[in-house]
């Protein structure tokens, strides 16, 4: 929370600062503005995720088309954006949110993509997200001259962010984290592919919204975003089965068990099915989230007239 207490105060100092440099234009008959436009509010949504855990029952599919909403979590965050004559915005923004999604979500599937079912992995991760993203909104690309523009501006949006994961499952009841287990034998010295990764990584945020003037003072917004991930560990899931006896080799002795059990957890009758290095994950497609919000913001560069 400290961290997003400071963003919002940098951003209203930041952009109050642009705004009050710039000279000034009528907005109506009550009301006159800036040519830079601040927006500060906060936004409340959803987010979910693709990764090699869960999805849809039948063999993996691209995409959305893998996409399962059961496992939709609840998200919000904080923004603050400058906008020029309308058309172009640098927004600053931090969101808070949750994924998840576990193989049991396949129960029933008797298609050959059931192994996912067979497999019985599971996680949850907090998500903690700061961007700097850039709005583009092509309606007010045109001059209106003295016409009235448009008060809903459909934009997209890119940008680049830092994010923080920590992969944990849920063992006897108690939620244990994955990242220092090193599951897949992440940096042992017999699986030299397995690199260990880090939970602070950037991310790639990319989608569209649509704005729409409430008022003189107030903007709503409605938003998809996705984040093209650098990373396929956001589910601690990418690559194989290691021997677990190699567990004992490299963490400590309270860790041991936990690794051993986290790391396989088949229901497979068939010993070959989690063998070492049988097929855990898929590494030839990384992880990915997204979120769906609703945003509402107050707009700074207005001023009444007198």
């Amino acid at each position: 929370m400290k961290h997003s207490k400071l963003l919002v105060l940098g951003c209203i100092a930041f952009f109050s600062t642009l705004a009050a440099k710039a000279q000034y234009y009528f907005y109506n008959d009550k009301y006159y503005e800036d040519k830079i436009l601040v927006e500060v509010g906060g936004s409340a949504g959803v987010m979910n995720c693709l990764t090699d855990v869960g999805g849809k029952k039948g063999l993996g599919k691209k995409f959305i088309k893998d996409l399962n909403m059961k496992n939709t979590q609840i998200a919000g965050g904080i923004y603050a954006v400058a906008t020029y004559n309308y058309a172009v915005g640098l927004r600053l923004e931090a969101t808070f949110g949750s994924v998840k999604a576990y193989d049991s979500i396949l129960k029933g599937d008797a298609s050959p993509g059931k192994n996912r079912l067979l497999r019985n992995l599971s996680f949850k991760s907090p998500i903690t997200e700061f961007s700097a993203i850039l709005e583009l909104h092509p309606l007010f690309l045109k001059n209106y001259g003295d016409g009235e523009p448009p008060k809903v501006s459909p934009y997209l949006l890119g940008g680049i962010s830092s994010f923080t994961f920590k992969p944990q499952a849920n063992l006897n009841g108690t939620w244990v984290d994955l990242h220092p287990l090193r599951t897949e034998g992440q940096g042992f010295a017999e699986y030299p592919k397995n690199k260990r990764y880090d939970l602070t990584q950037f991310n790639v945020p990319v989608g569209i919204g649509v704005k729409y003037e409430l008022g003189s003072l107030l903007n709503a917004r409605l938003e998809i975003v996705h984040r093209i991930l650098f990373t396929d560990y956001l589910d601690d899931v990418s690559t194989h089965f290691v021997d677990p006896a190699i567990f004992a080799n490299y963490l400590s002795a309270s860790q041991v068990p936990l690794a051993q059990a986290l790391s396989n957890r088949s229901i497979s009758t068939d010993p070959s099915f989690s063998a070492p290095l049988a097929k855990r994950g898929n590494p030839n497609d990384n992880d990915a989230f997204f979120s769906f919000n609703v945003k509402i913001g107050l707009v700074l560069g207005r001023s009444k007239i007198k």
